[in-house]
Formats: C-alpha cells, structure tokens, sequence
C-alpha cells in the first residue's frame, strides 16, 4: 500500500463480522529489536538476530552499528540479521552518527560510545532534538565524558569525548524516559569495577526489567540489592547467541482493542504470557473494562464483554503508557467516564501526547479533560473529522480505531507510522477484509 497524504479509515460499525475467533499477525517488537542490536556488538562472536523488525527506528540503529564499523548480514525478507560482535570494543574511534526519531539508538547508542575511549558526533531528527537528553549526559559527564551541545544544552545535535569509566558509583532520574536507565545498564559491565547506579523516578519499570531481561540472556546480570540501586558485578561479559525476537505488543494492542470496540474475538499469533514487554497489561486493563483473557500455546485470546459493551476505568498507566492513546480512543465508546494517570512523561515523547490527545478527542467532539499526569475521557459519539497526528506514530494507530466506529475519521500523515509499523494501515485493511469482508 502506498500511503497518501491522508488516510480515510474504514467504518465497520454497521457490518457483520464472521464467526469465530479472528486471528492477526504483527511485526517483531521494536524495543527488543534494538536492545538486541545493542546486546549483539558488545557480545564476543556472531549472535543471528531472527523476527527483527524493519522500520524507521530499527533502521536507523542498524545503520548506526554500521557506521561504527561493525561487520552485519542484513536478511530483511526473513526478518533476520546477524551482528559480528567485538566484546564491547567499537571498531571505529570517531564517528559521526545520525539517529532519526529513534529514542532508543538515541539514548543506548550515546551511553555506550559515553563509555568508550574516542570522538563521536551524534544528531537526531527535528523532532528527536526536542527530546530530552540531560539527564543521560548529566551522567556521561560524571563518568568522564567531555560533551558540547551544538545548539540548546542538554539536547541533540553534541559531541562525546570519552574517556572510558572514571568513576564506578551513580545517580539517574527517569522521570522523562526510563531509557536513560538501560542505557547505561546495558553498557555497565565494560566497567572495570563493580557499577553501581541510584534510582530518581520511578517511570517505565517494566522496560528497566526487559533491560535486564535481554542482558541475562546475553551472559551479564545486574543485581537490584533494593528497589533504587543497581549493581552490575565486574568482570562480566556478553556471549553472542542466537536470538529470536518476540512479536511487539505494543502493536497487538491497536487490534486487541478491537475486541470490545467492535465486540470481536481477537488472537494475536505467538502473543504469550511470558512475554517481557510491558505492554501486556493493557490487557489486562481490557480485561477490567469486561473483556474475557484466554491464554493459549500460540497467542492470546480476548473475547468481547458478554453484556455487549464495556465500562470506562480509572487506571494508572505508567507501566504501558505508549498504549494511553489506544486507550483513550475507545474510552469515549465506553458506557462511563475513563481516567487515566501516571503519564506525565507522555509529554516528551514524540509530541505532547496529552495535549495531542485532548486536542483530537475535543476536535471530534469528544468531552476530554487533560491534568498534568491525567486524562478524563466521557462518553459520546464522536463526528468525523481530520485527526492531526504531529509526527507521531500512536496517534496515527491510536486513532485509527475511532473511524472503526465513527464515518469520516480520516488520518493526516498516515506515513508517520513508518517509524514502528511501517504497513500498519495495510495490516488493518488486511483483517478488516478477514472479519467483514472487503470494505
């Protein structure tokens, strides 16, 4: 599908689905995407990287390991890559890299060469520049790095001069992103002593333990002796392997919340319970809002709510805030009001999403109330109307799903969603044609 300038969803509210359960594929999760990619080049040998996902964010990475100087086999067709890992020495000793909108090459990539013994120069995208990078360099700073902001202090475009670990003991906020955190978690064993770093924030957890996680996986392991310090033993070191990357349920979740928008029984394939990403709660949440979990070998199933519709709900979103926007894109079909807090952080992400979101709903005629961590969502009917999406690939997917509902929704910049799920509005029309038929 090649994307216009907008995109016209599909309403389906007046058509029969099939019978049965209906069943959706998604791509390769992006967050173990690019961990994984990381994890790889500092491992000693070549680790084979399957069900790696191909968008924006990832290629960007990708390239960004090339530039560097490692050696990789880009399969893109099978969605695999192999990386030829040199034990966390970094080819190249000066580089200058770009690393678009990508939030995760932009904090992982930056603690890692912060580390390091060379010059590297590294820009981002316009929108990427406007998110925050101090905490992170803050950091780097008292480790030894030398770094100059090019433009406003604290954000991309900069230059590190590293000089490898100086100290071995300290202190990260993650009140703006819990990247900052497993960056320099990731790359914490190439310290020559025991490293230890304090906790300020409490933002985004369950991508700190997906952190530690993958780097167990890949023969390192950090200790938590309490909830706000970790320590990441000396003498540790990553062993390439082959390594198979999960689905992304941040991307399930656009189709999961089909089920009680459409009242549909909905499968995502090789979606399971052990997965590591801390999206899977949103299911969870539609399960309070009256959706029914059924945890199978091969994905999981959620059927709609028995009473044929389903409640709002006052919920803290902060372990799967990316899936605020879904959720507040069905809340107005809910049969009562739906808040929603803990996103502060939202933020600074690709744009002010609370704003982004209150702005839209309110455009279409939806009752929205924006706090300073908070959304309050009412019940109504939205009208049609042109959804702006600022550059940001949630808002594109997110929104999608009122149109499912509500004619005339149409997407401004649909081509956004390049950045994680590049054929989203393909995939879309793809299951909407499996569940009604062609539309």
């Amino acid at each position: 599908m090649i994307l216009k300038e907008t995109y016209s969803v599909p309403c389906v509210a007046k058509k029969v689905p099939l019978p049965g359960i209906h069943t959706i594929t998604v791509p390769g999760s992006k967050s173990i995407t690019n961990r994984a990619l990381l994890l790889a080049t500092l491992a000693e040998g070549v680790s084979t990287l399957s069900g790696v996902l191909f968008s924006d964010d990832s290629r960007h990475f990708l390239s960004c390991v090339q530039e560097l100087g490692f050696e990789t086999h880009v399969d893109e067709a099978n969605h695999i890559v192999t990386v030829h890992g040199l034990g966390g020495r970094v080819p190249k000793p000066e580089c200058s890299l770009y690393v678009g909108s990508a939030g995760t090459a932009a904090r992982f990539l930056t603690a890692y060469l912060g580390v390091q013994n060379g010059v590297y120069h590294m820009d981002a995208s316009e929108q990427m520049r406007r998110r925050p990078m101090a905490p992170l360099l803050k950091v780097l700073r008292q480790l030894g790095c030398h770094i100059a902001c090019d433009n406003s202090e604290g954000y991309f475009p900069f230059t590190l001069v590293s000089h490898g670990f100086q100290k071995n003991v300290t202190t990260v906020n993650i009140d703006d992103s819990s990247q900052f955190l497993s960056a320099l978690l990731i790359s914490s064993c190439l310290s020559p002593k025991d490293f230890s770093i304090h906790l300020e924030g409490s933002h985004g957890m369950a991508y700190i333990e997906m952190t530690r996680r993958m780097m167990k996986e890949f023969g390192v392991t950090v200790e938590a002796p309490d909830p706000r310090t970790f320590l990441t033993p000396a003498g540790q070191h990553y062993q390439s392997r082959d390594y198979q990357i999960e689905p992304d349920v941040s991307a399930a979740c656009y189709f999961y919340a089909m089920c009680p928008l459409l009242q549909l029984p909905i499968k995502v394939n090789h979606i399971t319970s052990g997965s590591m990403q801390g999206d899977m709660a949103f299911l969870d949440i539609l399960v309070r809002m009256g959706c029914t979990r059924r945890d199978e070998e091969d994905g999981v199933v959620l059927l709609p709510p028995e009473a044929g519709h389903f409640s709002g709900i006052h919920i803290d979103m902060s372990a799967c805030s990316d899936q605020a926007i879904t959720l507040s894109a069905i809340a107005p079909f809910a049969d009562s009001p739906t808040t929603i807090t803990g996103i502060a952080h939202i933020r600074h992400q690709e744009c002010d999403r609370l704003s982004a979101i209150c702005n839209e709903l309110t455009r279409l005629g939806i009752r929205c109330e924006c706090g300073e961590d908070s959304l309050t969502i009412y019940p109504g009917i939205p009208h049609s109307g042109k959804v702006n999406t600022y550059e940001d690939h949630r808002m594109a997917m997110g929104f999608s799903l009122i149109g499912l509902r509500t004619p005339g929704i149409v997407i401004d910049n649909p081509a956004c969603c390049r950045k994680t799920f590049e054929n989203y509005f393909e995939v879309l029309e793809d299951t909407l044609s499996n569940l009604f038929g062609k539309c």
